[in-house]
């Protein structure tokens, strides 16, 4: 038995963010749109709202939501707006999440969220949303949750509910196109590392089976064209559609380890969570098949995700783990920036990391021993 959970309604292709009015039109005329700190760079999608008789009201978040730019961002929205629109990064969409959810529910994002909230039920549907990604990583697009970063606490956590996938993704390639090389390599690690985990997670089904398989194969292909010519289109259409698959996958077999260290380590180091994440997906792949007994079933799948990402029929488990180390050294994120952590701060991590939900979905129970050399790794 499985669900499979998505967005209401999916549009995926270059030149499509010309329909944006009529896909909003029907949800609501009073929007919210969410974009990041430059409004202006978007003007062509607001006016396409604008022109089909959409009242308007904007939001900018700069960097990763916080929960205090989401509680500025609800403070600031009249009343009457009836839909959300998200124009932007996975910190957009993110943010335009949680605002779209706490605009119907009331209080503030500490109320909800899981670790350090008091973990309440959303009650009331969020207002409906149209998410536009301008970069290929997270597939927040469709997934059910908004990671907000809480400051006091050195943590991100999730704001989530079945009912907060948008009710439309808009996914134009062209959108990326122009994407400096190292927020191409930050997103679209992430994308590799989501379809990576969700194949290999213990809740994988036949729907995300398929999913992960195809995201996986566009992201080999495509990412480290892309990295290297940003104005290559049918590699930023491959890492569009692999953000959006993997974005379907986790968001009904979750991640693992990789994410679920990623959250606590993003909030006590501030790197980029595609940078994280490039820094450990190799290394929590060589830990899981050192982990896993030989005949448990994510071996193979370990030893499907090396065929898919070299191309090789007769490649090994390890020479995933191999190609994906390269990558990410080829791409510059092979270790991050600044002092190691201190001991307390070590001890810490793995605590935070083993209360993920994403550890839920790793596809072998990995030790705070283990955890705590994969966090060390980063450094080195």
């Amino acid at each position: 038995m499985f669900e499979f959970v998505t967005a209401g309604r999916i549009v995926v292709g270059s030149g499509t963010r010309s329909r944006l009015g009529d896909l909003t039109l029907p949800l609501g005329r009073r929007a919210l749109v969410g974009t990041g700190s430059n409004s202006d760079r978007h003007r062509e999608l607001v006016d396409l709202l604008t022109d089909a008789g959409i009242e308007v009201t904007t939001a900018t978040q700069s960097g990763e939501p916080t929960a205090e730019s989401v509680t500025d961002i609800v403070a600031a929205t009249p009343s009457s707006v009836d839909v959300v629109v998200a124009i932007g990064g996975g910190s957009v969409i993110d943010a335009a999440k949680a605002a779209a959810a706490l605009l119907t529910n009331g209080g503030e994002i500490l109320d909800y969220v899981e670790v350090v909230g008091a973990g309440r039920t959303l009650e009331a549907a969020p207002l409906p949303m149209v998410a536009v990604p301008t970069s290929a990583g997270t597939g927040a697009e469709v997934t059910k949750n908004a990671v907000v970063t809480v400051p006091e606490h050195h943590v991100k956590v999730s704001l989530r509910h079945d009912a907060m996938v948008p009710a439309v993704a808009l996914v134009d390639p062209e959108l990326t196109l122009g994407l400096p090389p190292h927020v191409t390599a930050h997103t679209g690690f992430d994308a590799l590392t989501q379809c990576i985990e969700s194949f290999v997670s213990g809740f994988a089904n036949p729907v995300t089976d398929g999913l992960a398989r195809t995201g996986i194969a566009l992201a080999a292909g495509g990412l480290e064209r892309a990295w290297s010519d940003g104005s290559d289109l049918a590699a930023r259409e491959a890492m569009s559609t692999a953000a959006l698959l993997g974005g379907m996958a986790l968001a009904n077999a979750k991640l693992g380890a990789v994410h679920g260290l990623a959250g606590p380590m993003g909030g006590v180091t501030g790197a980029p969570h595609g940078s994280i994440c490039g820094h450990l997906l190799a290394p929590v792949m060589a830990a899981n098949l050192a982990s896993l007994d030989a005949d448990h079933p994510a071996v193979g799948r370990h030893v499907e995700v090396a065929r898919l990402l070299t191309g090789r029929s007769d490649a090994t488990a390890e020479d995933g783990v191999a190609w994906v180390t390269g990558l990410a050294e080829r791409l510059g994120l092979d270790g991050l920036d600044g002092p190691p952590p201190s001991d307390d701060t070590v001890t810490a991590l793995v605590e935070a990391a083993q209360r993920s939900s994403s550890m839920r979905g790793n596809p072998v129970t990995l030790g705070d021993e283990v955890v705590t050399e994969l966090i060390r790794g980063c450094w080195r």
